[in-house]
């Protein structure tokens, strides 16, 4: 088979889809498994947790795109790295000044410092050779990634819920930051076997460094604005409806919107982009429209699978999984299937738009979705006073997103905007 855009694109992306399924398999079988026995406080505590974390460190994976569009145009990988870890050193301090203060103090919640210091380095560390990984375009390692965290996860809670007499809540922090380092350390050792590490050093700023830098900047805001986007349902739903809604909301809904993006979503920025980058830099537009065609198939045929299999046997399946005290989430998850198609499509316009270098576009696209987001809420509550206006505000601002970005698109086919370097 020749080794094409398309045919690469494909490759990975139907091997990560298996190494989903399993990751998800592990994970949301364990979360179920979690759900049976332990307090709904104490998970959504944790998640909620976890959320405000992400939400600080997920910045630095903004730069993964422009670490990917850079490196396909300069190969600069030296002063490329240096500047993300520079970066990420200084984000990581202020997560653990600002961040884990105001957990502990603004909102009260009783958690050990070692506990949030323990997971803000994990997933530092995780950001950081992920990123690389992608850079590089490894695309076996990220696939084995997938899957061997939540393994490693699971295995590590079971030994300090078992084995050390540590709390269910405690074991699971201790499990989110070990398995986070375990990983990191893996894909430091499996890059390395390829490509030696480049060392610290002085950074020669260029212009292509400056270009790099500023397209990193508006990806982190970029990334900031998507992650804000599910953030901000939590804190809807945290501040107009009970802790029996926001614990169906985190135990139910966020996994499945979580577990698509992974199996979905979350490729098309894997794999599909970097390929989008290295076709646009050559000018391989048959390429791109083989890449594109193949994405649409993919969206519309799992977009239609998940929004009738929810509209038929939504509450037939979260009773099948869960307790019966999670029933009221089967309307959510319904609501939500109706958008997914949408959270694809649109991720495929974005990594296309990013390929030709319009990040300062795809950011502006983001900050529409989270301002329609908002807006459409406060209208859909005049209407219903149902947590199921959550949701169908989220899909609103993907929805509009999308309406945004293929217009971008054709712009961009017509000559409108340049490729930037």
């Amino acid at each position: 088979m020749q080794n094409t855009a398309i045919n690469r694109v494909k490759s990975a992306f139907l091997a990560g889809i298996w190494a989903t399924l399993i990751s998800i398999s592990l994970g949301f079988g364990f979360k179920i498994w979690l759900a049976q026995w332990m307090a709904k406080e104490d998970l959504a505590l944790y998640h909620t947790i976890i959320d405000i974390i992400s939400l600080s460190l997920i910045l630095m994976t903004g730069f993964r795109s422009s670490m990917v569009v850079s490196y396909s145009q300069n190969q600069n990988d030296k002063d490329i790295t240096n500047i993300f870890r520079y970066s990420l050193i200084t984000m990581v301090l202020l997560t653990w000044g600002i961040v884990l203060p105001y957990i502990k103090h603004q909102l009260n919640i009783d958690v050990e410092y070692f506990h949030l210091v323990g997971i803000i380095l994990g997933m530092g560390f995780k950001v950081y050779f992920t990123n690389q990984i992608a850079m590089y375009r490894m695309y076996a390692i990220s696939n084995k990634v997938t899957w061997m965290e939540p393994l490693t996860q699971i295995f590590v809670f079971f030994i300090c819920f078992t084995l050390m007499a540590q709390t269910a809540i405690s074991s699971l922090f201790f499990s989110m930051m070990i398995s986070s380092t375990t990983m990191a350390a893996y894909m430091f050792i499996n890059r390395r076997k390829q490509i030696a590490t480049t060392p610290f050093d002085s950074v020669n700023m260029n212009p292509n460094l400056v270009n790099f830098v500023k397209k990193s900047f508006i990806a982190s805001l970029e990334a900031g604005a998507s992650i804000l986007m599910i953030y901000i349902t939590v804190l809807l739903t945290i501040a107009h409806f009970s802790i029996e809604e926001l614990g169906d909301f985190q135990v139910v809904v966020r996994p499945f919107i979580t577990y698509l993006t992974l199996l979905f979503v979350f490729p098309i920025y894997r794999f599909v982009f970097p390929e989008l980058a290295v076709s646009v830099r050559q000018e391989n537009f048959a390429q791109i429209k083989q890449i594109k065609h193949w994405v649409y198939k993919l969206a519309i045929l799992v977009g239609a699978s998940f929004f009738i299999s929810m509209l038929l046997f939504s509450h037939q399946i979260v009773g099948w999984v869960f307790p019966p005290q999670y029933e009221k989430a089967a309307p959510v998850l319904m609501h939500f299937s109706m958008f997914f198609v949408f959270m694809i499509l649109n991720a495929y316009q974005l990594a296309f738009i990013k390929a030709h270098g319009l990040f300062t576009q795809s950011l502006m696209i983001r900050i529409c979705g989270v301002l329609a987001l908002i807006a459409s809420y406060y209208f859909y509550s005049r209407v219903t006073d149902n947590v199921v206006a959550v949701t169908l505000a989220l899909g609103t601002g993907y929805l509009l997103m999308f309406i945004i970005s293929t217009f971008v698109e054709r712009q961009i086919h017509k000559g409108k905007f340049v490729v930037t370097t």
